[in-house]
């Protein structure tokens, strides 16, 4: 829709004194500061992405991104030992094979910030140098805290906020609340589908909870010499 303005003369030392003038504005000139609004924050998220592919790249975050892995769990790891991964979570965590196996099935759920939030937030805990702490601590919290980050993490808003508040002065502990919160989501939420997925019971070497009821049905109906069924055997 086009708006029509009318100038008048007496701002307009040029123009005629009985002569009033107008000039037409299409609906492109009204949409002007919504257009450069969107433009700045299309801006901003592609600065962010750009900064989360670099430190990807750099290594600025060491052990953080599973993407630097391969796609495919390693084949070394033994049926033995991978089962030893069921015991628990913890015990999952401390073997680099598990973890990079878990990070492998969070990629599938699209949630493989978690893990990769978590591995940073104990980098973290090690650096010893102040300057250092002060540079991850902005580097994690560009990533996975900010509102709209590239790998935002799922805390609740007054965790974020009392992030926010150190990040001038980060402490060592500063992200501990929101590491526990994430761990806590992975361990209940995440590793119980871990272990039913087709990449840990293909690293274990067993068969899916489908196929084993097929075999155990096809097996439990035995038939004698006069065609009739005997008992289902006992397992």
């Amino acid at each position: 829709m086009e708006t029509l303005l009318f100038l008048f003369p007496q701002f307009n030392s040029m123009a005629p004194k009985e002569e009033a003038y107008f000039k037409m504005f299409g609906p492109q000139h009204s949409q002007a500061p919504k257009m450069k609004d969107d433009f700045s924050r299309q801006k901003d998220k592609e600065r962010k992405s750009r900064l989360s592919l670099f430190l990807t790249k750099s290594g600025s975050h060491e052990n953080v991104s599973p993407h630097k892995k391969a796609n495919t769990p390693p084949s070394n790891i033994s049926p033995e030992a991978a089962l030893q991964w069921s015991d628990s979570f913890e015990e999952l965590l401390k073997h680099s094979d598990g973890v990079e196996s878990f990070s492998q099935f969070l990629r599938t759920e699209f949630s493989e910030e978690n893990i990769e939030f978590w591995l940073a937030c104990e980098e973290y805990k090690t650096i010893d140098c102040e300057t250092k702490l002060l540079s991850k601590a902005k580097c994690i919290y560009t990533v996975y805290i900010e509102s709209e980050a590239p790998k935002e993490v799922n805390i609740d808003y007054n965790t974020k906020m009392a992030i926010q508040k150190v990040m001038a002065k980060p402490t060592m502990s500063c992200f501990e609340a929101a590491q526990i919160k994430i761990y806590s989501l992975m361990k209940k939420d995440s590793f119980p589908r871990f272990l039913n997925s087709d990449i840990y019971l293909g690293l274990t070497r067993k068969k899916g909870p489908g196929a084993n009821m097929f075999r155990r049905r096809s097996r439990s109906c035995v038939f004698n010499d006069r065609g009739e069924a005997n008992e289902p055997l006992a397992w």
